[in-house]
C-alpha cells in the first residue's frame, strides 16, 4: 500500500485509542500532529466525543476540550469546534452538560445521553466530513478505552467511530502504570473480530530504563497478538502537555533555587474546571505551589486562588464542609491575597442564584460575602476569547489574553473597581483594601507581563520571567522529536 503524501487529494485518517484513560492518547496525538506538520501535511486533530472539565474557547465562540485545542497548536492551527464536536462536562456523578458543535444543548443523565447518541453521531460525522474536505490528514483521538463492554452499544468515541469511518487504529498503553502486556492483550481480546482486524499496532508509552530488558516482552506480545509494536516512547521528564481533565503533575523548569518564594494554594473542588489556569504558576521557579484536597487544612500562604467550577453552589457547599472559609478569612486577617477565577469569583460574593436549575437543583446559596456582588446563572453561556489590560491598584498595567466560559451574570457595588478591562468592557472586581480580586478570565497567568504584575501584587518583589508559550511550544517539539526517534513513522504512514 502506498503511503499518503502531503499532495495527495485523498484524506488519510489515523485513530489513536488507549487501553485506559490517561494512557497517552492525547499526548501521542499531539506529537504525531506535529510530526505530520513537519512532513508537510495539512493536518487536523479530531476527538468525536470528549468528557472533560478542562475546555477551551474557539475564535467563533464555541467550546471544545482543552486537549484538542493543544493538538491544534501542534498542527499550527487555531482551535475549531469541528475538532471536538461532542463535549460532555460532568456536573454531578450521573449527569453532564452536553455540548454539540461548541454550544451547550442540554444537561442529561447518563442513561438519557446513551439514547441520545444517535443524534450525537450525526454531529460527529458532520464535523469529520468538514475536516476531511479541508485537510489531508486527520489524527483522531479515542476516549477512555475501546473495551468498555457496557458502552459498546451506539459507541461514537472509539471503535464505533473507527468502524464507520473505516480508519486504522493504533492502541497505546502506559507502561508506567504497570501491567502493560495485560492491558494490551486484554483490550485486543475484548474487541470484535472486525475491530481486532482494524488494529494496526501498539505503542508503549512512558518507558523508563534499559529497552533491552523489554525486548523479550515485545517479541512475546507480537507473537501472541499478531500485531506489531510500532515503538516504545521513553518517559519524558519536564514535559508540559495541557491536561485533558484530571489534575496533572507538572515539573518545574530551569533552576528552582531562588531565595524569594511565593506560597500559592489552590483548593481542589469536586467539579474544578480549567485547572490548567494554574500550570504557569506550578512551573514558575519562584512559586511554592500546593493543591489542597479533601480533608486537608489550608496552610499559611501568600496567595489563595479559588478555581473555576462546573457546579458552583455544590462546590461552595463542599468548601464549607471542609472548613476552608474560616481558613480563608484567617489568611486575609494576616494580610494574605485572594483571587477567585470564574466560579471562584462568583463564590466571593454575597449570593449565587440558580433560579432555572442550570447546574443542579434550582435555588440560591450564600457566598463567602467577601466582595459586594452577587451572581445569577442564566441559560446562555458566555463563550469568548478576549484581550485587555490588567488594572490592579498600585501595579503597572499589563496586557492579558484569555477566554471566558461561564453561565453567570455578576452585578454589584464591587464591580466599580474592576480587575481588568477586556475588549473595552470592565471585568471582575478588586476589594477596597486591595487584598481580594476576582475575574471571569481564564488564562490569567499565561502571559509573562500579566504574570509578573500578579506576582508583585501577591507579594513577590523580584520576579524571574518565564515565557509560558515558549515552554509549551518547546514541549510539543520535544514530544515530536521523541516520536520521530522511537516510532516507526514509515510503517504508521503505510496504514492509509
Amino acid at each position: 500500500m502506498s503511503q499518503p503524501s502531503p499532495t495527495s487529494p485523498q484524506t488519510a485518517t489515523l485513530m489513536i485509542q488507549g487501553t485506559t484513560s490517561d494512557a497517552g492518547k492525547s499526548t501521542l496525538a499531539a506529537g504525531f500532529c506535529r510530526v505530520l506538520k513537519r512532513l508537510g501535511f495539512s493536518v487536523a486533530p479530531f476527538k468525536p466525543q470528549n468528557m472533560a472539565l478542562n475546555s477551551a474557547v474557539t475564535a467563533d465562540g464555541g467550546e471544545i476540550g482543552r486537549a484538542q485545542a493543544f493538538q491544534a497548536m501542534a498542527c499550527g492551527l487555531e482551535p475549531m469546534t469541528d475538532m471536538n464536536p461532542i463535549l460532555l462536562k460532568p456536573c454531578s456523578d450521573q449527569g453532564a452538560q452536553v455540548i454539540i458543535h461548541g454550544k451547550a444543548t442540554a444537561t442529561m443523565q447518563a442513561t438519557e445521553y446513551h439514547d441520545y447518541k444517535k443524534v450525537a453521531r450525526k454531529a460527529v460525522f458532520e464535523s469529520y466530513e468538514r475536516l476531511k474536505s479541508n485537510f489531508n490528514y486527520i489524527v483522531v483521538e479515542g476516549a477512555g478505552s475501546p473495551a468498555e463492554i457496557n458502552l459498546r452499544s451506539n459507541d461514537i468515541a472509539n471503535m464505533g467511530f473507527a468502524e464507520e469511518a473505516d480508519c486504522p487504529v493504533i492502541i497505546v498503553a502506559d507502561i508506567d502504570r504497570g501491567g502493560v502486556f495485560a492491558h494490551l492483550v486484554g483490550t485486543l481480546d475484548l474487541l470484535s473480530e472486525t475491530e481486532q482486524a482494524r488494529v494496526c499496532g501498539f505503542v508503549i508509552n512512558r518507558f523508563r530504563g534499559d529497552i533491552s530488558l523489554l525486548e523479550s516482552g515485545l517479541d512475546w506480545l507480537e507473537e501472541r497478538t499478531g500485531k506489531p509494536v510500532l515503538g516504545v516512547l521513553p518517559y519524558l521528564h519536564g514535559l508540559y502537555i495541557d491536561a485533558e481533565d484530571g489534575v496533572n503533575d507538572v515539573e518545574k523548569s530551569g533552576n528552582a533555587e531562588h531565595e524569594e518564594k511565593l506560597k500559592v494554594v489552590v483548593p481542589v473542588l469536586p467539579r474544578i474546571s480549567n485547572h490548567t489556569d494554574f500550570d504557569p504558576l506550578r512551573l514558575h521557579p519562584q512559586i511554592d505551589f500546593l493543591y489542597i484536597k479533601k480533608g486537608e487544612a489550608i496552610p499559611p500562604a501568600d496567595l489563595i486562588i479559588l478555581p473555576g467550577s462546573k457546579n458552583v453552589r455544590s462546590d461552595l457547599k463542599f468548601l464549607e464542609e471542609q472548613g476552608w472559609p474560616e481558613a480563608i478569612k484567617k489568611h486575609l486577617r494576616y494580610g494574605g491575597k485572594l483571587i477567585g477565577i470564574c466560579g471562584g469569583y462568583q463564590m466571593l460574593g454575597h449570593y449565587i442564584h440558580d433560579p432555572l436549575g442550570i447546574e443542579g437543583t434550582a435555588g440560591s446559596s450564600s457566598g463567602l460575602g467577601l466582595l459586594s456582588l452577587s451572581s445569577t446563572l442564566e441559560p446562555d453561556k458566555q463563550l469568548k476569547q478576549v484581550t485587555g489590560t490588567l488594572t490592579l491598584p498600585n501595579q503597572a498595567e499589563a496586557n492579558v489574553k484569555g477566554y471566558e466560559i461561564h453561565a453567570g451574570i455578576t452585578e454589584g457595588e464591587a464591580l466599580k473597581k474592576p480587575m481588568l478591562l477586556l475588549n473595552d468592557t470592565k471585568d471582575g472586581a478588586v476589594s477596597n483594601d486591595n487584598q481580594i480580586a476576582g475575574t471571569y478570565l481564564h488564562g490569567l497567568f499565561d502571559h509573562t507581563e500579566a504574570m509578573e504584575q500578579l506576582l508583585h501584587w501577591a507579594g513577590l518583589n523580584e520576579t524571574v520571567s518565564i515565557d509560558y508559550s515558549v515552554l509549551r511550544e518547546a514541549s510539543i517539539n520535544r514530544l515530536a522529536d521523541s516520536i520521530e526517534t522511537h516510532l516507526d513513522i514509515d510503517k504508521i504512514l503505510s496504514f492509509n
